[in-house]
């Protein structure tokens, strides 16, 4: 089970990828971050994409209360967003934790070299076994 340093190692080996934080999307803080950001600050990465994360898993729109839950589903009703820009994509994957779920793993990749179901898949692996505290 890797910690925060490991599993952005992990995330890094995406084909494509160019840098992975993972973030307190209700402070907007990295708690981690490795690689580049597309402004350069990871911070100001961290707290942007938080704002975008929080909008999808609070807003109706994105997260009807009515939605059907499957069985042995838990936590947040968002898995991910993916957000494909001229030059890349950023996959956000939220985290299921034991305190109050406010974690997300953010990946941003390359778009000519870039894998974006792998990395979906691959954030996926890595936020069921991302060991936090």
């Amino acid at each position: 089970m890797p910690g925060i340093d490991e599993c952005l190692l992990q995330a890094m080996v995406v084909p494509g990828a160019r840098g992975a934080a993972i973030v307190d999307w209700t402070s907007g803080l990295a708690l981690g971050s490795v690689g580049e950001t597309p402004g350069g600050d990871h911070e100001a990465t961290a707290a942007e994409t938080a704002e975008l994360a929080r909008m999808a898993a609070e807003y109706p729109t994105f997260a009807p209360e009515e939605e059907a839950v499957p069985d042995g589903a838990k936590g947040l009703p968002v898995e991910d967003l993916i957000v494909t820009t001229r030059t890349g994509y950023h996959v956000v994957r939220f985290v299921e934790t034991t305190f109050d779920s406010s974690v997300f793993l953010h990946l941003w990749l390359d778009r000519e070299t870039g894998n974006l179901a792998l990395a979906r898949l691959r954030l996926a692996d890595l936020a069921e076994r991302l060991v936090l505290g």
